[in-house]
């Protein structure tokens, strides 16, 4: 399954959406979300309640991840992380928009085998692509009309 990185230094969701809806253009299903809200609601949910909720995450055929490790998560967070990934390494594509490089991720999810197990299953497998710029796209853009 493809794998994108989208590493910022401002605003990249123009770029995540617009391949949200050619997905969608192409008949595929897509969920947007941004992380501390997937981890908000995986972390309400327990048993039953709880597989269903993961699973609106895993069945998509992609899925965008926005606001990816802004900040430390605690462990049991990471490990939610874990298993959606694990869970889409097999299932479908994601794209994952961060304002850090995949360089630094490690230390925001722990430093442990968790942190080297989802490093492993999106890093390795993606395409980077790097946004750089003082300005936003939609500054930018205004000066082009």
């Amino acid at each position: 399954m493809s794998r994108g990185l989208l590493s910022r230094q401002l605003r990249d969701g123009e770029i995540s959406n617009a391949l949200g809806v050619a997905a969608c253009n192409a008949f595929c299903t897509v969920r947007y979300t941004r992380l501390p809200e997937l981890l908000d609601e995986l972390a309400v949910f327990k048993d039953e309640e709880w597989l269903k909720q993961r699973k609106k995450y895993i069945k998509c055929d992609l899925l965008i991840v926005d606001d990816w490790l802004l900040e430390q998560v605690k462990p049991n967070e990471a490990r939610e992380i874990m298993e959606v990934i694990e869970a889409r390494d097999r299932t479908g594509s994601l794209i994952l928009c961060s304002q850090f490089p995949p360089s630094a991720w490690h230390a925001n999810l722990g430093n442990g085998a968790i942190a080297d197990a989802v490093i492993d299953r999106v890093v390795y497998k993606s395409y980077t692509i790097h946004i750089a710029g003082e300005e936003s796209m939609r500054k930018r853009m205004r000066g082009m009309e």
